[in-house]
């Protein structure tokens, strides 16, 4: 549901949600296990937001998405409205996927092949990493209905049948974490599905382990940590036995893996696990030696030490953040630079540095805007900042408001 706005803090959409299960405070607050103070100041922003684990508890008891209690993201670019999410939902459930026995094509039907598939679908993936992501929604639902084409091919053409399918499952993976970027969680994990389905057709141990990460992402976006980390665990041991450890590209993937359920781990508050699966995830970093972006991953040292920063983030671990936060991210996709920036500036206004966070953002801003304006944790934090006080001055004051307009915080 996206009539709530945009400018709606955290607490006032629980409030929302708790008057319209007619729960009084008390009553929520009991089936949270938290005291009916707490709930009050949380709705009425007296006491920052709950922990996301916190907030999954309170999504669960309110029988809402997660999305719905952390603000959903609207897509925009450039100011103007590309938001063909419909046109995704569209592709993903056509009948025509459910039975290729009813609706396979005609025995004349001109089918796709997997090679201008794929350069396709890699330049698209590079408009993720971009931050281009109104241009990515644009060409999924062709790129989708592309994908199932060749679904088709492989069941007429044996010698390429691992190929058509290895095109599906990167289609696939980059509608799921596309839309679990977007906010689109159940989709995500639709698109998810889909994208293991191919993978597991085309029988490659790295296609399936690149797969895997899109429904990481998609349960992470429900609010599923526990699956996320069973799901990242199963991959991790599953490849081990399967791909040559001196493969760079195997070892990015089996990194992210790691990387992807650290941070479920640490969403579950669960540190010893996050801990545990970042220090293989350095492990192989090391082994890698230097930062690079095979399948996408933008995994090295570099990406270790993000991931390290954004589990203490979750954990509540503020000031570590702080304290070690400056990393150079020139050299990163725009789309994991911004994703640091973000919750780097998040630490910084939660320790009441709101100047320093307003820097990151607009940095962050410079980079991609639409990632920055219609990211819920940015609105959070620029509420933040406009609260602290005293500000250095009235021109930067002014200046945070209007960015707080423009990523719709405020009205």
């Amino acid at each position: 549901m996206r009539g709530l706005g945009d400018h709606l803090t955290i607490g006032e959409r629980i409030a929302f949600h708790r008057r319209r299960r007619g729960y009084t405070q008390q009553v929520l607050a009991g089936l949270v296990g938290r005291s009916t103070d707490w709930l009050a100041k949380v709705e009425t922003s007296r006491r920052k937001p709950p922990r996301i684990d916190m907030l999954t508890e309170l999504a669960r008891v309110l029988r809402v998405p997660l999305g719905e209690l952390i603000g959903l993201p609207v897509l925009m670019e450039d100011d103007r409205e590309q938001d063909d999410v419909p046109a995704v939902r569209d592709a993903l459930m056509s009948p025509r996927r459910l039975s290729r026995l009813l609706f396979g094509p005609e025995a004349e039907a001109q089918l796709p092949t997997p090679g201008p598939t794929a350069q396709l679908a890699e330049q698209v993936w590079n408009d993720y990493q971009g931050g281009r992501l109104g241009k990515v929604i644009a060409m999924l639902p062709a790129l989708l209905q592309t994908a199932l084409e060749l679904e088709d091919r492989a069941a007429r053409s044996a010698g390429e049948r691992r190929d058509c399918w290895a095109v599906s499952a990167r289609v696939h993976h980059l509608a799921a974490t596309t839309l679990a970027k977007i906010g689109e969680s159940d989709i995500s994990w639709l698109a998810a599905e889909r994208a293991m389905r191919a993978a597991d057709e085309s029988g490659d141990p790295l296609v399936l382990a690149s797969a895997a990460r899109s429904g990481t992402h998609a349960l992470l976006a429900n609010g599923r940590y526990d699956d996320a980390m069973e799901l990242g665990e199963t991959t991790a041991g599953w490849m081990s036995a399967r791909v040559d450890d001196s493969d760079p590209a195997a070892l990015s993937l089996l990194g992210m893996t790691h990387l992807r359920a650290a941070i479920a781990a640490a969403r579950h508050q669960d540190r010893p696990t996050a801990t545990s699966l970042l220090n293989r995830a350095e492990a192989l970093a090391d082994q890698l030696g230097s930062d690079a972006n095979y399948w996408q991953t933008s995994f090295g040292p570099t990406n270790v030490v993000l991931h390290r920063l954004s589990a203490e983030l979750d954990l509540d671990n503020i000031s570590y953040v702080v304290a070690r936060g400056q990393i150079n991210v020139d050299h990163m996709p725009p789309e994991r630079a911004v994703s640091y920036r973000i919750d780097y500036a998040r630490a910084l206004s939660l320790a009441g540095r709101g100047d320093d966070a307003f820097v990151e953002l607009r940095a962050a801003e410079r980079t991609s805007p639409q990632l920055v304006r219609n990211n819920p944790r940015v609105r959070d934090t620029l509420r933040d900042v406009i609260k602290q006080s005293p500000v250095t001055s009235g021109a930067r004051s002014s200046e945070v408001f209007i960015m707080a307009q423009r990523c719709r915080a405020v009205q």
